[in-house]
């Protein structure tokens, strides 16, 4: 289980200063109030005193729902830690002699990985005099793409690289 660090602010009662410069729930500063009012106002409007800036001369607090902002701060944290897929990169290497049974298993391969959101690159690899078969290598990338469409779109390529031709897939 994960463990999420969040900062402690004071609230109500736990407050030491004797003014504070108030801000209301909509943001709009009210002014320096003396401790007792502002904790008078937050009973009122039935929400929590919250000094957010104690190093501030007055402090600085605010009325807020205290624990329905440590929830959305807890959920944000949380959102924030999750790697977002699209920054991931899967890559596919392949030859420009590839049976047929080889480029359907590969082609399940990239097909799963854009349903998982993953960007995908494949690599078309050449040893040797297979570099004379590079339009034939061109012709598979594109075969790919056409046959992955409905998952993704081709975000660039053909490219070559070296000994490699490349094209990479983004999910839709």
């Amino acid at each position: 289980m994960e463990v999420v660090v969040i900062k402690e602010y004071r609230i109500n009662e736990e407050i030491r200063a004797r003014k504070v410069r108030l801000i209301d729930e909509d943001g709009k500063q009210i002014g320096i109030v003396d401790l007792d009012e502002a904790l008078r106002i937050a009973n009122e409007k039935q929400l929590d005193l919250v000094e957010v800036a104690a190093e501030a001369d007055p402090p600085v607090c605010r009325l807020m729902d205290y624990g329905k902002y440590r929830y959305e701060l807890k959920k944000k944290m949380k959102q924030s830690k999750s790697k977002p897929k699209g920054a991931v990169v899967k890559e596919i290497r392949m030859r420009p002699k590839i049976e047929e049974h080889d480029y359907r298993f590969k082609l399940k391969n990239i097909r799963e990985f854009l349903q998982d959101g993953y960007k995908v690159k494949v690599s078309m690899i050449f040893r040797g005099r297979e570099l004379s078969y590079a339009e034939d290598g061109k012709g598979i990338l594109m075969k790919i793409v056409e046959e992955t469409k409905d998952l993704g779109r081709l975000e660039w390529g053909p490219r070559a690289e070296g000994w490699s031709i490349s094209v990479m897939l983004s999910p839709k």
